[in-house]
C-alpha cells in the first residue's frame, strides 16, 4: 500500500506568505517566521516512512530545505485552496497511492505521530480531519478522492470545518477528527506560540 503525505507550502517570499501577520510585524519578519515553520514541517516529516510530496503554491524550488532525498516537488493546480487540493488528491490518487494526507505549513503543534495516527484513521474512515483552533483544519486526508468536500467552502474563514464537517455529512462521508491545534496566522497566535518563533521586528513585546 502506497501512502502519500501532501505538503502544501507557499514559495517563501517576502509579501507573499503570512499576509496577515505581516499587517502587524512587516513583511521580512513574517518571512522569517514563515521559514522557520518551513524548516519546523520539514523536521517532523522528512524520516516518516511514507512519500512525500512538496506541493509548491507558484514553482518548484531544486535546492532548500526540502531536500530531494526525502521530498519530491510539484506546484499546486487550481484558483483556490479547495481547487488546489482537489487536484492534489487527484494526481496522488492517479498514480496509485491507496492514502493521500494533506498538511499545511503553518502548525508548530503538528508533530510525526499526529500525521501517522491520520494515515492509521484512514483504515476505519472515509476522511480525516485535523482542526484548527482558528475554525479550518491544519490537515485533511483520504482513501479515494471526494471532490464535493471542497467545493463551495468559504476558505479562510472560521467556518471551514464546520462547513467540512456538513458536508461529509451531507455526503454520508464518515470522519474522524484529530486534536484541535493552533496555526500561526496571526500575531496573536505568535505571541501565544511564541517559544522558538521569536523574531526581531519593532514589536519588542512579542
Amino acid at each position: 500500500m502506497k501512502e502519500a503525505l501532501i505538503i502544501f507550502a507557499k514559495n517563501p517570499e517576502a509579501g507573499n506568505v503570512k499576509t496577515r501577520l505581516a499587517a502587524s510585524i512587516g513583511n521580512e519578519a513574517a518571512l522569517s517566521v514563515y521559514q522557520k515553520l518551513l524548516s519546523y514541517t520539514a523536521s517532523i516529516t522528512k524520516e516518516l516512512p511514507i512519500e512525500k510530496i512538496i506541493f509548491y503554491s507558484d514553482h518548484v524550488i531544486q535546492h532548500d530545505i526540502w531536500d530531494n532525498k526525502h521530498f519530491s516537488k510539484q506546484v499546486q493546480a487550481g484558483s483556490d485552496l479547495g481547487e488546489r487540493m482537489t487536484n492534489a488528491f487527484a494526481d496522488t490518487f492517479q498514480k496509485g497511492y491507496s492514502k493521500s494526507v494533506i498538511i499545511g505549513t503553518d502548525c508548530p503543534e503538528l508533530n510525526a505521530g499526529i500525521i501517522i495516527k491520520a494515515f492509521a484513521y484512514l483504515d476505519l474512515y472515509d476522511v480525516v480531519i485535523g482542526p484548527a483552533e482558528d475554525g479550518g483544519y491544519y490537515l485533511v486526508g483520504m482513501k479515494q478522492l471526494h471532490a464535493q468536500v471542497f467545493e463551495n467552502i468559504n476558505w479562510s474563514t472560521n467556518t471551514v470545518l464546520d462547513e467540512t464537517r456538513m458536508r461529509c455529512d451531507a455526503l454520508q462521508l464518515n470522519y474522524s477528527l484529530l486534536p484541535v491545534l493552533r496555526d500561526i496566522d496571526t500575531i496573536e497566535d505568535l505571541k501565544y506560540l511564541k517559544t522558538g518563533f521569536n523574531v526581531q521586528h519593532h514589536h519588542p513585546d512579542i
